[in-house]
């Protein structure tokens, strides 16, 4: 179940909340009772490095098939 981060705007407090994705723009309370909340935009980073560079595609042509794209005769 996917994690919602929502912001108290009577206290400042932060919190998260699990529920379904059809329930995220639903109230939620802060846990302090405060009704006055805002669901926060949540950014995910997503990145990677490779230690090796990218093969380089090879040289020939070629396109597939059992011959490797000659023509099989």
């Amino acid at each position: 179940m996917p994690r919602y981060e929502y912001r108290c705007r009577t206290c400042g407090d932060t919190f998260e909340l699990s529920r379904p994705m059809a329930e995220s723009a639903a109230p939620a309370d802060c846990p302090a009772g405060h009704d006055d909340t805002v669901k926060l935009l949540s950014t995910v980073a997503v990145g990677g490095s490779s230690a090796a560079p990218a093969p380089a595609p090879r040289a020939g042509g070629g396109g597939g098939g059992c011959c490797g794209g000659g023509c099989c005769g």
